[in-house]
């Protein structure tokens, strides 16, 4: 017997790193959120590595921070250790990356939850939805409660159907041998949903007192303090270290004698794993010519002796698992906790949904996260962010909001899998970013918290200390393009020492920062500034000036970009209608549904010269109706 147990606004089925965000975001601009999850004390759970951030995946936690999501604030209470990776490269790959406490972090985010006021959360299991005339009017959980509301969004993880598999062992089970969900698997294809099957894994954990650390090297944090959040202005001083080791071939050759008892290559595994995460017995096989692998050593929290083994993610026996750690000379006498193991799971097709994250079949019913064939945290808590938000939006009578390529990684991300799908879980990196010369961990604030304030996420406060930080930008660049430095014998030593040619005349202070041997610091010595300026105005300076001739470029083709952006596609264009496109590009454009002519060219399979005879179809229509009126 079912009941009804309650109206809301928005709803979202899963409480992982992309529930989290949804739930928080709506709530916050307003909506009255229910959250529904399996366990609530696996709220923010960590089943796989302790860490958030790395390259292209850092920045996103900062564009969630920038946005007013939470992912930021809560590790930057709760981490062991934080780096900044890519230091000796350019502005655009530098990423922060920290090791959590992976308890920590989930008591935090719960907390946080928890004292929001316009969240409610429940522990149950959803088995279908509540949809009337292809619109997602609520949800029905297993004990029959019947919970209404004007938008849902789904954020399931690896739960759909998950099976862990272990050597020849496979069951039914979510990550961390959680409860997995079946009904709901099933009801999403009942209702047009097409979904694949995807694989990842994670590594064995192994007891920290069982490590020789005289045989590993420290891997130790940033003495710099760091944050990933621009709120943060307490730092966590006492770090944790982590080790680094290695396999060695008595390592590869326990591997290879028992490949035949990888789930792996026997075929027990059907689903597609993560090409840029893979298990130790996929390394050896595909890099058989490599003497051993990086295995890092990562502690899981503060009050916890357990140990993650990066690098050795793997789904071979439990009994082979034992000998491959006891192989590596740090691990000889190590006691494994936990054996590593695979999970298969459902996803959802992501061409399916608008870059609202909007399902295409059903109306007001949004996914976000694994669920849309991505892998990471990061990666969840991104879509999370913005499945929250539009839901929220919708519920509230509001527009809802999409990110380009060029405002976010997030952009990119979601460009990414509604657009060309993906055929394996996908992962952020900086190279999918055409223009991550903009998209930079220095800069998301100047991209994001605009939009996050406009959207009601940012306070009053941080956004005056936003524009107050602007402007001390502005005015320092303005300073330094007018500023000229003489060719005194200061500035000529000052040259000499650093190797550089020395001046003829006098130079603005800006050219003179583009030298490749000057550093804002040195200007700082020269043409000192009245006032002192925060580090990151500093850094922002030094930045703008140094790459503006690169910046100014991407930021051209960002313009002609928008140009094609604002090239809308009508709702209702028929592309059968279309004589001269080829087949292929007609199928994929009319499975994607392109919002614009931008999105379009975008489309694996969809060439340039279909793009033409569009654009000519689209501008033929337009004359036609004016030509009417």
């Amino acid at each position: 017997m079912s009941y009804e147990a309650g109206n809301y606004d928005v709803i979202v089925i899963g409480a992982g790193h992309a529930g989290s965000e949804a739930s928080l975001a709506a709530a916050r601009m307003g909506a009255k959120t229910l959250m529904i999850t399996i366990n609530l004390d696996m709220i923010a759970f960590m089943p796989c590595n302790p860490s958030i951030g790395g390259p292209a995946k850092g920045i996103v936690v900062r564009e969630i921070d920038a946005l007013g999501g939470e992912m930021g604030r809560n590790i930057d209470k709760t981490y062991i250790q934080m780096r900044m990776l890519n230091t000796g490269k350019g502005p655009a790959v530098r990423a922060l990356r920290a090791q959590a406490d992976k308890f920590a972090y989930q008591h935090e985010m719960k907390k946080t939850m928890e004292e929001e006021p316009n969240l409610t959360m429940i522990q149950g299991m959803v088995e279908r939805l509540i949809v009337e005339d292809d619109v997602c009017k609520g949800v029905v959980t297993m004990t029959g409660a019947e919970y209404r509301s004007k938008t849902v969004v789904i954020t399931t993880g690896t739960f759909l159907r998950g099976e862990v598999i272990l050597g020849e062992l496979k069951y039914s089970s979510g990550p961390n041998n959680q409860q997995p969900s079946i009904k709901l698997s099933e009801h999403l294809e009942e209702i047009g949903l097409d979904l694949v099957r995807f694989k990842t894994g994670t590594p064995p954990r192994i007891h920290s007192n069982t490590i020789d650390y005289s045989k590993t090297e420290i891997q130790p944090g940033d003495e710099t303090p760091r944050a990933f959040s621009y709120e943060t202005t307490k730092y966590i001083t006492e770090q944790l270290p982590c080790w680094l080791t290695y396999t060695n071939e008595k390592t590869h050759e326990i591997i290879d004698q028992n490949l035949h008892r990888s789930p792996m290559f026997s075929g027990m595994i059907k689903g597609t794993g993560p090409r840029y995460c893979p298990s130790i017995e996929d390394k050896v096989v595909r890099f058989n010519d490599k003497p051993r692998h990086q295995i890092f050593l990562e502690p899981e929290g503060r009050h916890t002796q357990e140990v993650y083994v990066q690098g050795l993610s793997t789904s071979l026996p439990e009994e082979v698992q034992h000998q491959i750690i006891k192989s590596i000379p740090a691990l000889e006498h190590a006691k494994m906790m936990r054996p590593g193991y695979a999970i298969e799971y459902d996803a959802v097709v992501p061409t399916q949904l608008w870059p609202t994250l909007e399902t295409k079949v059903v109306k007001n019913l949004y996914t976000a996260g694994q669920i849309n064939g991505t892998s990471g945290y990061e990666e969840a808590a991104g879509q999370g962010l913005m499945a929250g938000i539009n839901a929220g939006r919708r519920a509230l009578g509001k527009e809802e909001v999409i990110l380009s390529r060029s405002d976010a990684y997030i952009g990119v991300m979601i460009d990414d899998l509604v657009t060309k799908g993906t055929n394996e879980p996908y992962r952020l990196l900086t190279s999918r970013a055409e223009y991550r010369l903009l998209l930079r961990h220095d800069n998301a604030d100047l991209r994001l918290t605009e939009k996050g304030y406009e959207l009601g996420m940012i306070s009053d406060e941080r956004y005056a200390r936003f524009l107050q930080k602007k402007e001390a930008i502005e005015a320092e660049v303005k300073r330094l393009r007018s500023l000229i430095i003489k060719p005194s014998e200061k500035v000529q030593s000052l040259i000499r020492s650093l190797g550089g040619s020395e001046l003829k005349d006098g130079i603005r202070a800006a050219d003179f920062l583009r030298r490749t041997e000057i550093s804002y610091t040195h200007i700082k010595q020269l043409v000192p500034s009245e006032t002192a300026l925060d580090s990151d105005v500093e850094e922002q300076v030094e930045i703008q000036i140094k790459y503006e001739g690169y910046i100014e470029k991407s930021l051209q083709q960002v313009d002609r970009l928008k140009k094609m952006e604002d090239k809308k596609i009508p709702d209702n264009i028929d592309y059968d209608a279309i004589s001269g496109i080829a087949t292929e590009a007609r199928q994929k454009l009319k499975n994607v549904r392109p919002l614009s002519i931008a999105q379009a060219s975008r489309i694996s399979g969809v060439n340039p010269a279909d793009i033409s005879i569009l654009l000519v179809y689209i501008e033929q229509g337009r004359i036609a109706k004016v030509s009417n009126d």
